[in-house]
């Protein structure tokens, strides 16, 4: 263990503090967590706290919120302040507010890669491993799908009886994957399983051999189906999933790198800064945080 780490599991016992980390982060930070998850899991483990002072949020703006929301309690800590979310920028309140008021009937997901006001203003928010369960189960017909464009564009592919009505939003990182860059890959290795999240384009996705959330393909890569995978999604996850069974071989586009920037941003040095000097604590206006709870505990509710 490093003199880092050393110093960071002293001051979580002091301060009874827990570290949540996302599959995107730098192995590093996630042998720092005591939990790893994607953004459902995180969310989960987040709401279900009980115990602790302190919440150490390994992640990106939008999951710091989450977790404050959902354990209003709680202090919660962003280790690196500037760690956003590019996707959660496409849209706003006023953005929303102006697309809710063009379909007065339609009922608004929100995927959790998104703004607390935006998730204020919306009826549930979804993740990638349930959204397509959550729109099935929704009494409304209609949908505005909020920000993702391409999530929303494969929850219309497996709910084809609802309208759903995407706001152009999009992941930077898997925005940019092409069909040719997987396609290039797997005649390098044909024999291997082709693992896809659905942020990335529609045509992108017809080259997969399974759509999965990075927590789905977790659970998949336990069972031990399969030797080789090529992963379609931001480079970190390839850690947990190579710890998940250590037989297995996981392969990177070989023409396009698949690197979230301010998921990087996060390193252990930021982590015991943030518990030494108590920094970079994320707050929630109450009147927002209630209005955004309700969505979110919907999501945790309807997931089940």
């Amino acid at each position: 263990m490093t003199d880092t780490a050393k110093r960071i599991a002293a001051l979580k016992k002091e301060q009874n503090a827990v570290i949540l980390a996302h599959t995107y982060t730098h192995p590093e930070v996630q042998d720092l967590a005591d939990f790893v998850g994607d953004s459902y899991g995180l969310s989960k483990k987040a709401a279900s706290a009980d115990g602790y002072d302190t919440i150490i949020f390994a992640g990106v703006r939008f999951m710091a919120e989450t977790a404050k929301i959902l354990s209003p309690e709680k202090r919660v800590l962003l280790p690196v302040l500037e760690a956003g979310c590019p996707m959660a920028g496409m849209i706003d309140e006023f953005k929303l507010l102006n697309f809710k008021s063009q379909y007065p009937d339609a009922a608004v997901v929100c995927y959790v890669n998104s703004d607390v006001r935006t998730k204020a203003l919306s009826d549930v928010c979804v993740t990638s491993s349930n959204a397509v369960k959550i729109v099935r189960k929704i009494d409304e017909k209609r949908i505005l799908f909020v920000p993702d464009r391409h999530l929303g564009s494969y929850v219309a592919e497996q709910v084809p009886e609802k309208e759903i009505i995407c706001w152009n939003g999009f992941c930077p990182v898997h925005d940019a994957v092409k069909a040719a860059d997987v396609m290039e890959t797997k005649k390098l290795f044909p024999g291997a399983v082709v693992l896809m999240h659905p942020e990335c384009p529609a045509e992108t996705r017809k080259t997969a051999d399974l759509i999965l959330s990075t927590g789905q393909m977790e659970e998949l890569v336990k069972e031990k189906k399969y030797r080789q995978y090529i992963i379609v999604t931001e480079s970190g996850i390839t850690y947990p999933l190579s710890k998940a069974d250590r037989s297995a071989e996981f392969i990177e586009l070989t023409t396009a790198s698949l690197h979230c920037v301010n998921m990087k941003r996060i390193m252990p040095g930021h982590i015991l800064e943030s518990l030494e000097l108590g920094i970079h604590e994320i707050d929630v206006p109450e009147n927002t945080a209630k209005k955004a709870r309700i969505a979110l505990e919907k999501m945790l509710e309807l997931a089940k």
